[in-house]
């Protein structure tokens, strides 16, 4: 077969071309560290590190979304301590309160002290988290999710949980409703409050009692009525008229039992006074401590001042309610806590799925340097051969050898 010296140049130089392409693209492997530097190299190979490079870059915002909401929640629940610590350090006051031989001076510097108290549970309401995000506003972070009015503090913000993305399938609460942690607070005892009625004019005091019996409780409204000094008749008042419960015969600290229900009367009430047992409602901690502040101010004529029933009882509902705010308070911590331990059980699986995805991804787009080394001398040398080979051949001349 004849070949032409043109034919013979073009294709030593075509594949001096490719030679030298195929030497700089292994090259440029060992200098990037990538294996795959375009799709046509491995289409397979392309499309895995596509989607492995997709779900790594998923799990590091699940990542970053985490850390916001640990920060978010241990902020939160730091708060949360802070609160308890003050309700705790009011139920010590209102037991100091009951010490029935202190003064109005004395009883008045326990309530200015409650006063402040009362300002602290107000900014630790506020907290933000230094970033101008108030920590209890709902969804409305920027809001400051409560302020003192004539009629009381009243709650801005909504009931919106703020939730982070913290895992492909999973969704974390980072806030909490300051509603339901500082207003929604259940009075009396939680299930119900007991109460003297407004025209007493005995020297009773009722405490909050308890549910003994949930079985039998209805959750119904009831009235206690002194038909003398000694006896009483319960009465269902519910639908309105009263329905007979029960009648018994007074005896001052001894309890009270009817339809699961248990509550003890003290002091002296007269025929005609009357104690409510309605269902729980809402009321707010800021209100407790007012309550409670209003009846250290008050203006106690007797020298015990324990021999006020006004006194007591606003004693008696004020250890309900603070107990009350406390547990609510305590079940918002365990919650955050739950939600803390989560989140680190998954900023830890995060962490091993991350690593796992880092080095899937490495297998099939990384340069393996050993093989990509020895394969560009092996190039390196075809290049050299085919070099010195075409220079060899492009010298031969038929007039060589005339």
């Amino acid at each position: 077969m004849r070949i032409s010296t043109s034919t013979l140049y073009n294709e030593n130089i075509t594949t001096m071309n490719n030679l030298q392409s195929q030497v700089a693209k292994t090259q440029q492997q060992i200098a990037t560290g990538r294996r795959i530097l375009n799709p046509a190299d491995d289409p397979a190979g392309a499309a895995r590190a596509v989607e492995l490079t997709q779900s790594d870059s998923a799990n590091t915002q699940y990542g970053v979304n985490r850390t916001a909401a640990m920060n978010t929640l241990g902020l939160a629940e730091g708060v949360m301590q802070s609160v308890t610590s003050l309700l705790q350090d009011v139920r010590v006051i209102a037991v100091d309160a009951g010490n029935g031989i202190l003064n109005d001076t004395s009883r008045k510097s326990l309530a200015t002290e409650l006063q402040g108290r009362l300002q602290e549970l107000l900014g630790l309401a506020n907290s933000s988290d230094g970033a101008g995000n108030f920590l209890f506003s709902g969804s409305q972070g920027t809001v400051q999710p409560f302020v003192d009015t004539a009629g009381g503090v009243a709650y801005q913000g909504d009931d919106v949980q703020r939730k982070v993305q913290a895992a492909a399938s999973r969704q974390i609460t980072t806030t909490d409703s300051g509603a339901d942690i500082f207003m929604r607070i259940r009075n009396g005892n939680g299930l119900f409050q007991a109460a003297p009625g407004a025209g007493n004019t005995g020297t009773g005091s009722i405490t909050q009692g308890a549910v003994i019996d949930p079985a039998l409780y209805n959750n119904n409204s009831y009235q206690i009525v002194f038909t003398s000094a000694t006896t009483y008749d319960i009465n269902d008042v519910t639908a309105g008229p009263p329905v007979p419960v029960s009648s018994g015969t007074y005896v001052s600290g001894q309890t009270i039992g009817f339809n699961g229900v248990q509550v003890e009367i003290r002091g002296a009430p007269v025929a005609g006074d009357t104690f409510d047992i309605t269902p729980s409602t809402n009321q707010s901690l800021f209100t407790t401590l007012s309550d409670l502040i209003a009846t250290l101010n008050a203006s106690i004529p007797s020298t015990n001042a324990m021999n006020s029933a006004a006194y007591r009882q606003g004693l008696n509902d004020a250890f309900g309610a603070i107990d009350q705010g406390l547990g609510n308070v305590l079940n918002v911590r365990a919650t955050m806590g739950a939600r803390l331990r989560e989140l680190d059980a998954l900023q830890a699986t995060g962490e091993e799925v991350g690593l796992q995805l880092k080095q899937t991804l490495s297998k099939v787009q990384d340069t393996d340097y050993n093989k990509a080394i020895s394969e560009l001398a092996v190039e390196q040398m075809t290049l050299q051969a085919a070099q010195q080979s075409f220079a060899k051949v492009s010298q031969m001349s038929l007039f060589d050898y005339l």
